[in-house]
Formats: C-alpha cells, structure tokens, sequence
C-alpha cells in the first residue's frame, strides 16, 4: 500500500463477478458492463477484469480516452465507447480494437476513413435516439445512416455489432413508447440489410425491473458495482453485493470538556465530557461538505458513531466518547459499504444529499487508493 494509505477504497473483485452473473441469470443475454468515470468510482481497470471474469461480453466505457486507458492497463476484452468530441481519433480506435458506438453520418464516414488508413475493418454500435434527446441519431437521419452502413458493411470496411438506445427513465409508458421506437429502428437497419448481432437499450433499471426491454443484451452500469438503481428496493432485494468499502483510520483522539467547539464556525458544540476521533477524509476525497450537520455516520469498532463539526478539505472528526477506551490510533473507520456486513449504505449520504448513489461513488477522489480485494463474500 502507497506508504500506508489513509484513505481507501477496498473493491470486492468477488462481489463485481456476482453482479455480472447475477444480470446473465436475470436476462439470459450479453451483458455489457459500463466502467466510463473510472468505474463509477470503483478503479475501471480493477471493475473491468472483474466484469470480464464475471460473464460481461463487452466493457464499455463513454469515451475513447477512457477506452484506450484500458487497453494500456492490460484489458483484453472487448471495448465499446460512444461519446465522441469532433477531435476523437479513431485511428486509434481502429489501433486498440476499440468498438465505436455511431451516432451519426460523419461519425460513420469517420470510422471508415479510419478503417482504411489501418488496413482493418473497425467494428460500430449504431446509436440511435428514441426520445431521451441525447446522444444518438435522430429519427429523421436513420434510414441515410442506415443504408450508408450498410455499403461499408458490404465492403468489409465497417463491421456491424449492435444498434441500442438509452431509456429516459421517466416511467413504465415512456419506456414502452422508447422501445416501440427502438424496434422501428431495427426493422428499419435489418430492411437496409444490416443484421445486428447485438440490440441493447436496458441500463442498470430497465434490466432488473422490466424483462420486456431485455432484447439480445443489457447494458448495466450501476447494477455491476452492486447498488441499487431505485430508491425503494435496496441492493440485497435486488441480489447484489456494493463492491466498495470505504474506509479511513483514526489519526488523532482527543478528549474534551462540555462546551467545545468542533471544527471550523463551531456549529458543533460538545454537549458533554466526550472523545473526538480525528479522520483524515475530506471534501476532497469526495466527502460532501453538505453532511455539515445532518446526521451522517460512519463505523468504528463496529458502532455507529456520528460526524460532528464541520467537514474539511482533508478531515473530519466523530464523536466516539463511548468507544474511547477501545480505540487506539490506526483503528479503521468505514464510511460506507455493504449494509449487510454492518456498515453505513452510501444511500444514507445520497438520501442526505438528495441525489443519487451513482454521484456519491463516482464522486470519490483520486486520493483515495482503490485496493482489490479477494475477500470473501458475506
């Protein structure tokens, strides 16, 4: 460990490989498992092998930079990315194997230029838009994209594996009406004489909740790392492990009089005689200074005990008065993890938050130390 890290990310490889296997028992499909934002936070080259491991037919990832950092890292497997800026280039890609998700024409005439500059054909996802209004080719330029796919395809330029969609999320009709849509576009591919060997629209939701929306692959982000997707069913519900623990170590104890300010503005004043620990994790590190005060905890000894005073930059103090003969310096402090081993569930810093598990995680700051972990299952 880099010079006995005080902050770490423990990533359960176990835990990820359940995950996998657990969406190919849901869907019976490809899975196709998303590491864009290093992994949700998690380490993309740690979750990817692991993804790998677990049964994923594909890693994916948002751009080719992220892409190709995979390649370097040692990832073998196939490799989709699909948001592109107008400098990508896909020469690289064509390089790196790198499959490319096409969201319009000159995106296609790009990844053909680079196929024959390299000698080699390069392998797309068609990306089309069917009402998120986000990325992906609108409605009106399918059947152009369509039929321009399918001359490269015919000349060995282009390879075609997949056409998919992404779901807006905004409820059982809409999803409907998406899907409707999504299947007018693979008529629509298949009548230009594509045949794709990969139709994807679920994410992490759709793929738990909606089997009607499966097709031939999901594509799962969230899900894969063992956290929930909803806001009333929680990860074990679901069967899934979270894959991260995050945890410090104590690196002060302190004890104080009733009537002492903690931290900056003292908007924690210590009611009684009590212990303060000091943690060296901050805002920095991806800690919301917004837990100011709202009631969040983290593990010590196995108890709960609270944050008090105000966060840092690079630390926060709990208040562990009744614990304080059992603690010692180095002692380690979970933040978060699986609720089924005891510790806090990251939901309670979203819930506080009020956003989303996936911005807590991914949230988590490149100080912290992502550390693989064989450790068995609970």
């Amino acid at each position: 460990m880099r010079t006995g890290s005080m902050r770490v990310a423990d990533i359960s490889l176990p835990a990820i490989r359940h995950n996998v296997a657990r969406v190919r028992e849901l869907t019976g499909g490809a899975v196709i498992v998303v590491v864009k934002a290093g992994g949700y936070g998690h380490g993309a080259a740690i979750t990817a092998q692991a993804a790998l491991e677990g049964g994923a037919t594909i890693i994916a990832t948002a751009d080719l930079e992220e892409a190709l950092a995979l390649r370097e890292a040692g990832i073998t497997g196939p490799i989709l990315c699909w948001l592109h800026g107008v400098r990508a280039d896909f020469g690289e890609a064509a390089l790196a194997d790198i499959e490319l998700g096409i969201s319009d024409l000159p995106q296609l005439e790009r990844a053909a230029a680079a196929a024959r500059q390299h000698d080699r054909p390069v392998t797309i996802h068609l990306k089309v838009d069917t009402g998120l209004s986000r990325n992906g080719a609108s409605e009106r330029d399918w059947d152009a994209l369509f039929a321009r796919t399918a001359e490269l395809a015919n000349t060995g330029t282009i390879r075609v594996r997949g056409i998919f969609s992404h779901l807006a999320n905004a409820g059982a009709d809409a999803d409907r009406a998406q899907a409707a849509c999504f299947d007018d576009a693979i008529a629509r591919l298949r009548a230009a004489g594509v045949e794709p060997e990969l139709c994807h629209l679920a994410a992490s939701a759709a793929t738990l909740s909606s089997p009607h929306l499966h097709y031939t692959a999901v594509r799962v982000g969230i899900a894969a790392y063992g956290l929930s997707p909803f806001a009333d069913k929680t990860s074990a519900q679901l069967g899934l492990i979270p894959a991260m623990t995050l945890r410090s170590e104590i690196i002060a104890l302190r004890g104080v009089p009733a009537g002492t300010g903690v931290s900056y503005g003292f908007n924690h004043v210590c009611e009684t005689a009590t212990t303060l620990a000091l943690v060296p994790m901050g805002y920095a590190d991806g800690m919301p200074r917004a837990l100011n005060g709202s009631g969040a905890w983290v593990t010590v000894a196995g108890e709960p005990r609270p944050i008090v005073g105000r966060i840092g930059m690079d630390q926060f103090i709990i208040d562990v008065g009744p614990l304080a003969g059992r603690l010692s310096l180095g002692d380690p402090v979970v933040l978060f993890g699986d609720p089924e081993r005891g510790y806090p569930p990251v939901e309670i810093w979203s819930g506080l938050m009020r956003t989303i598990n996936y911005e807590i995680v991914a949230s988590i700051g490149p100080r912290v130390l992502r550390v693989a972990s064989e450790t068995t299952l609970p």
